[in-house]
């Protein structure tokens, strides 16, 4: 599929290299060698934009990840991948974290950039959901946020490394633990969870480990917990910043072993299980308070996936809405309910504190409310209890929170640069507040 390329390398063999071997493969080219040579191509790019941008992380004049943050915000639809040094991967994540699709090691090797970018172009039509194999839950979104996540989850899955799931309540982390699951080899084994802020600090030892027949008052039998109940599969640990001091030791042991005994037990069993941990919270500031040991924090961010919230992939929103009304309109067995175009607006104009798990909330009332009609602007905002945000106050907020960046407050708003500039003058507010370029 011949496509529009922005190459951004400094070492001239190896840019000239992707030049011409981008070239053969029908692609039109543009190289930049620095930062500035980038920045100035993507200015350009106005009226032709890039379909993909290539970048390498280090350059004379900075950094990718500055071609990269500016890429974003030009045009937010539009995929960066990253080349980085071998054992630079860190970098590489961090990078996906702001925004990339996707990221090759050099030295790169010309099949695999040819399949990745293949991919990447035939993903420009692609469909707005993300569907696991083996019948896990469907991920609904194509905002480069989500696609980023879920590309570093593509390439983690199929190895044994610990997943630190990290992102707002409400974004979808098991979602995507599930989706870990099915990708990897592990696959054919169990999915367990376990919630680890819901089980009392009393009980939470025998949830994880079991216990032996006698080990307490009413053990009258032994119980597997959930480390052998997850045997050959993948084990959950949601909300994991909520483990109790108490705890945290008996479960690096777990990480740094594979080992544990049930609770009233003296035989050493084997934890043959792939660990995901998730959380709301911030683990670092945490370790800094003492709130949770460092040896554990750090055995837990082995590879670290943030989960973008809803807020910062508003794009996503139609296609969510559509997804979440089908499902609950078929779980309760009633006629699924339509939208208006501008109850869609009102749905998009609102913060979403508690993500996709609030809307999820606020469209099951709906369909209950209003099966098989069509609703509104009015009955979306007196779902939302007169507490519904407008466009240009939810305009105001984010170029308030942004500080004014346009760049910045397009990516929130899920809108590319030129639409936001757009609508700034529709709605008059050019001078609110004094923002920047």
């Amino acid at each position: 599929m011949a496509a529009r390329l922005l190459v951004v390398e400094d070492h001239d063999p190896l840019r000239r290299l992707l030049e011409r071997a981008l070239g053969r493969a029908g692609h039109v080219v543009v190289s930049a060698a620095d930062c500035a040579a980038a920045r100035s191509a993507l200015e350009g790019a106005v009226s032709a934009p890039f379909d993909l941008v290539l970048t390498d992380l280090r350059l004379p004049d900075g950094s990718g990840l500055e071609v990269l943050q500016e890429a974003r915000a030009a045009f937010p639809a539009m995929p960066v991948v990253v080349i980085t040094a071998f054992g630079s991967v860190s970098t590489a994540v961090e990078a996906m974290k702001l925004g990339a699709v996707d990221f090759l090691e050099k030295p790169v090797a010309l099949d695999e950039l040819y399949r990745r970018i293949d991919t990447l172009l035939a993903g420009r039509g692609e469909s707005d959901g993300y569907d696991p194999p083996g019948g896990a839950p469907r991920i609904v979104g194509s905002h480069p946020r989500l696609r980023a996540a879920l590309r570093l989850l593509e390439r983690v899955a199929p190895t044994e490394s610990t997943v630190l799931l990290t992102g707002e309540s409400g974004t979808g982390k098991e979602l995507f633990a599930r989706a870990l699951h099915a990708l990897s080899p592990r696959s054919a084994g169990p999915f367990v969870a376990i919630n680890c802020a819901a089980i009392p600090e009393t009980l939470l030892e025998n949830e994880l480990f079991g216990h032996e027949r006698g080990a307490f008052t009413g053990a009258v039998r032994r119980q597997p917990g959930r480390f052998e109940l997850a045997a050959g599969g993948t084990l959950l640990l949601d909300e994991i910043g909520e483990l109790p001091l108490a705890m945290q030791g008996k479960v690096l042991r777990v990480l740094e072993e594979r080992t544990f005994e049930r609770v009233g037990g003296g035989a050493t069993l084997r934890a043959d299980v792939r660990l995901v941990a998730a959380t709301n919270r911030k683990l670092r500031e945490m370790v800094d308070r003492g709130e949770l040991r460092a040896d554990l924090y750090f055995r837990l961010e082995v590879f670290p996936v943030e989960l973008p919230p809803l807020r910062e992939r508003a794009s996503d929103l139609p296609a969510l809405t559509r997804h979440l009304l089908h499902l609950s309109a078929e779980r309760h067995r009633l006629p699924e309910p339509e939208l208006a175009p501008d109850a869609l607006a009102v749905l998009a104009a609102q913060a979403w504190p508690g993500n996709v798990r609030e809307l999820a909330n606020l469209l099951e009332r709906l369909v209950i409310l209003h099966p098989g009609e069509r609703v509104g602007e009015r009955g979306v905002a007196d779902l939302l209890g007169g507490k519904s945000e407008t466009e240009v106050e939810r305009l105001r907020r984010v170029l308030r929170e942004t500080d004014g960046d346009r760049h910045l407050a397009a990516g929130r708003l899920g809108w590319s640069l030129r639409t936001l500039q757009r609508r700034i003058r529709e709605l008059d507010l050019g001078g609110f507040p004094q923002y920047r370029d």
